[in-house]
Formats: structure tokens, C-alpha cells, sequence
């Protein structure tokens, strides 16, 4: 196997910069840098030389020996100074030896899902961790970094295989009799998977949310002060603002950081009716980011002008509110009026909302958990109708076990690797 290296540590200068190796010359390839003697776990100051003695920098050089590193192999960490000279440097020199290669991107964590120091699921959250943009996000990525789904997935396989255990019993003692009817038993566990299986897969939607964002579409009529609303909300001028009607033609969006959560808000074309093409477009473009929004501020007098549909949760509030009587509903983005209420009321609404996400988080953990629980019904229905199915039963049993590995890793997944993994930068 080859050894990598990359900078693990972001681009550009820095204090300090950190170079990854990983693999089986990791350790020879730092002492050929270090002069020698280096542990083969620890951590020591020294001065770095290229191989004709030129010096590259002093640094703190960390080993770990295999397996008790991140990737399961030998690894070794160069923490030198941060100029993008001596990273440069450095990095020349380990280009120059024989056996070792710049790392693709996310090669150490394919490493590490390869040699078992984490399954997919972990790999997932790293990916969403070094996403993370607000609090909400880092702490949903920590816990499925953590390998709270991985955790989950083993406790209900491991109940599927108790399950599966014993109807293989009954099916090769057949000709036997078979003192205990194993079937009250398969059912408690068939039905307590299914159950979380189901509850946990409804909450998918939501961590998908958390993950990617929710969006906030703000809709009313043309000159209703949508785009100083959005700029007063993102404190900064995000939307051009007239006093001509039909200015926006376009979905502008912005995002930002609410209670921890990341939301994203749009500001629409107002909704009219109108003979200008272009602007059609963008009002029925309007309609559509609407309809899929998760929430919507309807800054009108009257919500049925808009020929959109009030949901659940959905928020009414009167526009320009400087220029009318005071109203509890009122909101100005031109002189702050209602704003930090707005924003107190679109934070409860999603965080009400966030509290019931689970731990899953993605589409395909959802797909895996989905086809566990069609297979665990099926079995279920084969159960009740006698040990003449057991065997059929079983092999439900078995299909719903499969999904659960898919989850994490454990099959089935080749296809989706290159594309998780090229999400991550060249130092992980």
C-alpha cells in the first residue's frame, strides 16, 4: 500500500500548518525529514532537512503507530511553521521520496472506514462536523461522528439476528418437536425494531434540515417591502430596493444563523398579475420556492391576495408599518419595527421543529431504514401464519439485516464512496 501525505491544515498562511503522512513508510519518511530517532509513538521538537541538508523548518513531529492512529495505520503529523513557503518546501521533499504520494481528497477517512476505526456513518459526520456552520449543525454532526447511528443500527441487527436465530432453530430441529414456541418471542422483537425503524426514519426529514438549512421564503405583493425586509434582516444590502414595483425578478437568497440553526431566506418576486414575461418568470419561480419552503412570511394585508395557501406555522405580518397605525402584526424593515419579533417567531418555530429530528440524517439512512421496515412487515405477516413460513419469515429477517449493514458500511455501499469521500479537502 502506498503512504499519502497532504496538508491537512487549511490553505494559506497560518501560525502553524500541519503535513499528514499515512501508511508504511510514514515513520521512515519523517525520520529521513528529522534526522532520525524518532519514537514510534510520541512527540519530539525538530529540525526539518531536506535530503541534500538544506534546512526546511523546526517543528513538533507526533507518530502513531498502527493501529492506534485515525487511519489504522503508521501515521506521522508535521507541525511547522504556517508560511505557504515552508508548507511548500516540505512538501517537495516528501514528493521527492520513493513510495509516497499526494493524497486524494478524503483518502485518510477512506483509510479509516477501510481498517475498520469507523463505518460509514462516522465518515458522514466528519463530512457534516467540517460543514458546520452553526451550533445546532456541530452538535448533530458530533453525535453521528461519535457513531450514535452505527450504535443504534447494532442494536436492532443484533436483535434481527436473535429473531432470525430462532426460527433457524425451529427450521432445523423440523423433524424434531420442538419444546418452545419461539414465535411470541420473534414478534416482541420484530415489532420493537420496526417501531424505532419507523420513528426514526420520520425524523430524517428534519436532521436533513438542520444539516443543509431550513428555508424561510418571505411572499407579498410587488412593493410591499420584501427586499428592505430581507436586508434589514440580513443587516447588510443583500436585495436591490426601489419604488417601482416588480424590482425583484429573481429568487434572492440569504443565510443566516437563527438560534443556532442554519436558515436561509428568500426574497421573492412579488406575486401579481402581469404581462411582462420576464417577470412571470420569476413570480412563478416565486410560487415554486414557496410551495417548498419550510416556513413563509406573508407580508401582505390580506394573505388570500397572494393566491398562495397559508400552512401550519406559516407567519402573517402587515408591511410598512412606518407608514400606518402602530399594530401588534405590523413589521418595517425600513425603520426596524417587529424585526427582532420576526425573528424571535421564525427561531421558536424551527427549533419547536428541530426537536424532533433523530439521529439519522441523511436520505440514504432513511432509504436503508425504510426497506428494513418493509422487510421486518413482510416477515412479520409470513410469522403469523405458522412454522410451515419460518423459513420465509427468516429470510425477511435476513433482507432487513442487509439494509441495517448498508447503513453502516458494511455492504453495499461501493457506489456511494467516491462520491462521499470527494466531498472532503485533501487532508482528510
Amino acid at each position: 500500500m502506498d503512504t499519502i501525505f497532504a496538508l491537512a491544515s487549511a490553505q494559506g498562511k497560518a501560525g502553524v500548518a500541519v503535513i499528514r503522512l499515512s501508511g508504511p513508510q510514514a515513520h521512515s519518511a519523517a525520520n529521513i525529514l528529522a534526522g532520525g530517532g524518532l519514537p514510534s509513538r510520541g512527540l519530539t521538537v525538530r529540525t526539518l532537512n531536506a535530503a541534500d541538508g538544506t534546512r526546511l523548518d523546526e517543528g513538533l513531529v507526533l507518530t502513531f503507530k498502527a493501529p492506534s492512529s485515525f487511519t489504522g495505520e503508521d501515521v506521522a503529523e508535521l507541525q511547522i511553521h504556517g508560511s505557504m513557503a515552508s508548507v511548500n518546501a516540505v512538501l517537495a521533499s516528501l514528493s521527492d521520496m520513493d513510495d509516497l504520494r499526494l493524497a486524494e481528497p478524503g483518502e485518510f477517512t477512506r483509510r479509516a472506514l477501510e481498517n475498520s476505526k469507523m463505518d460509514l456513518a462516522q465518515v458522514e459526520g466528519l463530512a457534516d462536523l467540517i460543514d458546520a456552520e452553526t451550533e445546532v449543525q456541530r452538535k448533530q454532526a458530533q453525535t453521528i461522528l461519535a457513531g450514535a447511528l452505527g450504535t443504534l443500527a447494532e442494536g436492532w441487527r443484533r436483535d434481527l439476528i436473535r429473531a432470525a436465530s430462532l426460527l433457524e432453530a425451529v427450521i432445523d430441529f423440523a423433524d424434531e418437536e420442538v419444546p418452545t414456541d419461539v414465535t411470541p418471542e420473534v414478534r416482541t422483537l420484530i415489532s420493537g425494531v420496526m417501531g424505532e425503524l419507523t420513528r426514526e426514519a420520520k425524523g430524517v426529514r428534519i436532521a436533513e434540515r438542520i444539516r443543509s438549512g431550513f428555508e424561510v421564503a418571505i411572499v407579498g405583493l410587488p412593493n410591499a417591502g420584501k427586499s428592505t425586509l430581507l436586508n434589514a434582516l440580513a443587516g447588510r444590502e443583500a436585495a436591490i430596493t426601489s419604488e417601482y414595483a416588480g424590482t425583484t425578478r429573481d429568487v434572492i437568497e440569504v443565510r443566516m444563523d437563527l438560534a443556532g440553526l442554519p436558515v436561509t431566506l428568500l426574497d421573492t418576486a412579488g406575486l401579481r398579475e402581469t404581462e411582462d414575461h420576464v417577470e412571470n418568470l420569476g413570480i412563478e419561480l416565486a410560487r415554486k420556492r414557496a410551495d417548498v419552503a419550510d416556513l413563509r412570511v406573508f407580508l401582505t394585508d390580506t394573505p388570500d391576495d397572494l393566491g398562495i395557501q397559508m400552512q401550519e406555522d406559516d407567519i402573517h405580518v402587515l408591511p410598512k408599518s412606518d407608514l400606518r397605525a402602530a399594530d401588534g402584526r405590523g413589521i418595517s424593515g425600513k425603520t426596524g419595527q417587529g424585526i427582532d419579533h420576526l425573528i424571535d417567531n421564525i427561531s421558536c418555530i424551527l427549533s419547536e421543529r428541530a426537536t424532533s429530528h433523530g439521529i439519522a440524517t441523511r436520505e440514504r439512512h432513511r432509504v436503508a431504514m425504510i426497506k428494513a421496515a418493509e422487510a421486518l412487515a413482510a416477515g412479520q405477516t409470513v410469522l403469523e401464519l405458522g412454522p410451515d413460513m419460518y423459513d420465509i419469515a427468516a429470510e425477511e429477517l435476513r433482507t432487513a439485516i442487509r439494509a441495517l449493514e448498508s447503513l453502516v458500511g458494511r455492504i453495499d455501499v461501493e457506489t456511494l464512496l467516491d462520491e462521499i469521500f470527494a466531498s472532503f479537502c485533501l487532508g482528510k
